[in-house]
């Protein structure tokens, strides 16, 4: 064992929440887990970081199947995710196959200290916490541990093998299962990305008689004729000479995979144009399209500004750019920082964007986690019309400034210039009208809607929760609604000196990596601006001096932690090497006599 893990012996605190999914209607206590390797997983269902680690959970699950048990804390952050049936859907449409407590108070997450979705908590079969990371990428680490454990309680007697609690709900059957996105094809029909279905299908313009399916339904990246596709979401279709060019019609993006590919409309055959089926996590952003790694790509669009295809790539925050021409990738806008900045392109902040229209001349992008529309231009610089950053939204019509929107998935070009938003975590479909700045909204009570397509001058909308399209659209409907915050409680800092500490201890066998300069990367930053008055900006340690400035209550530290670690083994010519990253939006309240240290766990015991 680690020694940041034989420092600390802390028992587990109680799972406490409103419920649980997937265990039969039984509730779950920490005893009844004795004698197995306990790994919660604090989680929120917008989070795309979140959804990384689900899948990166999916093979240590697995090959630890008789001795760990998972189990999904679920702490939301928006007030949609509070509601336990967006919760019951979430978890289907997410595949998650453990027990997930429900914690709509955030009462666990507070009893285990958390400060950051995803978090990952190691508890060892006799009931104490052993281990902490923050983010995603830990996987190697949390095997490393496992097996420790594994080794350690099997010769102390205290590790029991069997089967855990995980009841599987009754498996669904409908046409559609969570659609995510959908495109009018040149012949009138619709073709929409069927996410938990792992496929394409093709629907009459009715937008329910069933054409043809592409993809077998099973989770997988085989090209061809009977392709397989992981969460597929957004569509976009390339002009005609393009296609000529490129031998297919439409490029998909591949979200689970990280990929984007290419299907042809006339044989249904499905090649792989952009990625490498990796996660991005650092380097080249630009060069050939098969050697760029991308990350979670939510959605596409044809750009004319930049003939070439925009990518939303939600899993670090920026915008891509595919030329399947020539066969490139190139950063569009962004700088993997996740928050809300506008100006040039390469030094816009943004929020897990997940939708994308274009006008002809106008980008228009939703940012989820922002609850924000914004707009890049042709000379690629970023504007925001609605949404005020990471922690406000809500559901308010009038004009953009003080209009609110809660975590929308998807916009639609207009022919009149306004765009449609498929505000997902309210239920409605609302419209921005750029000549008057105002917003309106023009549907309700859409169960998670998540794009819309015009169809002979008509909206059809893709409302996701209820596996089918719809035509929903009823103008006049004005709502003043609330303005809500995220319910996370803050974190008590005092004025003055502050030290913001970022915990990481390498993986055992494994050692910070200094090979080409420092190993690790901070970069702080605060809302608003003043609330720092020294500290803030990069830096190579994971230890940080702040001066918090007089005069706040409260603010947000924007904090983005980096390191990198290869095997700790001499002998090896070529060492595996990681590179582990989280960001963190702490919510603060400055208090005169508040705390004077700020530890953030990365990976670790704070010892």
């Amino acid at each position: 064992m680690t020694t940041a893990r034989r420092r600390a012996r802390v028992r587990a605190p109680e799972l406490v929440g409103r419920g649980w999914l997937n265990t039969g209607d039984q509730d779950i206590t920490l005893a009844q887990l004795r004698g197995k390797v306990v790994l919660l997983d604090f989680w929120t269902f917008c989070c795309i970081n979140c959804l990384h680690v689900l899948d990166e959970l999916r093979p240590l699950e697995a090959e630890f199947a008789d001795v760990l048990v998972t189990i999904g804390v679920h702490s939301p952050k928006f007030v949609h995710e509070a509601d336990p049936d967006a919760l019951v859907a979430a978890v289907e449409r997410y595949e998650v196959h453990h027990p997930v407590l429900d914690d709509p108070e955030l009462t666990t997450w507070q009893n285990y200290a958390v400060k950051a979705w995803p978090t990952l908590v190691v508890v060892d079969p006799e009931g104490y916490v052993v281990h902490v990371a923050a983010g995603e990428g830990h996987v190697d680490a949390l095997r490393q541990v496992i097996t420790e454990l594994i080794a350690e309680h099997e010769a102390k007697g205290t590790l029991h093998r069997g089967d855990g609690p995980y009841v599987a709900p009754p498996p669904p059957d409908t046409a559609l299962r969570f659609p995510a996105k959908a495109v009018l094809t040149p012949a009138g029909t619709l073709l929409v990305s069927d996410s938990a279905h792992h496929s394409l299908v093709e629907l009459a313009a009715d937008g329910e008689t069933v054409l043809r399916r592409v993809g077998t339904g099973e989770r997988g990246r085989a090209d061809g004729l009977e392709p397989t596709f992981s969460e597929p979401a957004g569509i976009a279709l390339l002009p005609p000479e393009v296609a000529a060019t490129t031998g297919y019609h439409a490029v998909v993006a591949d979200t689970v995979n990280h990929l984007l590919r290419g299907l042809n409309l006339d044989t249904g055959e499905v090649t792989t144009v952009a990625g490498t089926g990796e996660q991005w996590r650092d380097g080249a952003t630009d060069g050939p399209a098969d050697e760029i790694p991308l990350t979670s790509p939510w959605d596409v669009v044809w750009w004319e500004p930049a003939n070439a295809v925009a990518i939303a790539l939600a899993g670090n925050h920026t915008l891509g750019l595919f030329d399947p021409v020539a066969g490139r990738l190139e950063r569009l806008a962004g700088t993997t920082v996740e928050g809300l900045n506008d100006g040039p392109a390469d030094q816009a902040f943004f929020a897990q964007t997940s939708g994308l229209a274009s006008d002809g001349e106008r980008l228009w992008l939703v940012d989820s986690e922002t609850s924000a529309l914004r707009w890049l231009d042709p000379d690629r610089t970023v504007h925001t019309a609605v949404g005020k950053g990471l922690f406000d939204f809500g559901h308010r019509d009038g004009p953009a400034d003080q209009a609110l929107l809660q975590h929308p998935l998807g916009v639609t070009a207009l022919p009149d210039g306004s765009v449609a938003i498929a505000d997902t975590y309210n239920g409605a479909v609302r419209r921005y009208d750029p000549a008057t700045g105002e917003v309106s909204t023009i549907a309700t009570d859409v169960a998670e809607p998540s794009d819309a397509v015009l169809v002979d001058g008509e909206l059809v909308v893709v409302a996701s929760a209820a596996h089918r399209l719809e035509r929903p659209v009823a103008p006049g409907v004005r709502i003043t609604g609330d303005a809500h915050r995220v319910r996370r409680p803050p974190t008590e800092i005092g004025v003055g000196e502050l030290e913001l500490a970022v915990v990481f201890t390498p993986p055992t066998g494994q050692k910070l990596d200094d090979r080409y300069g420092p190993s690790t990367r901070l970069e702080i930053t605060s809302s608003p601006p003043g609330l720092l008055v020294g500290g803030a900006g990069v830096g190579t340690d994971l230890v940080r001096g702040l001066r918090v400035a007089e005069g706040f209550t409260e603010g947000v530290l924007h904090v983005v932690a980096q390191a990198a670690s290869c095997t700790d083994d001499p002998a090896v010519e070529h060492p595996v090497c990681k590179l582990t990253r989280q960001d963190w939006g702490v919510p603060v309240r400055i208090t005169p006599d508040g705390p004077s240290r700020l530890p953030l766990m990365m990976g670790g015991l704070d010892g």
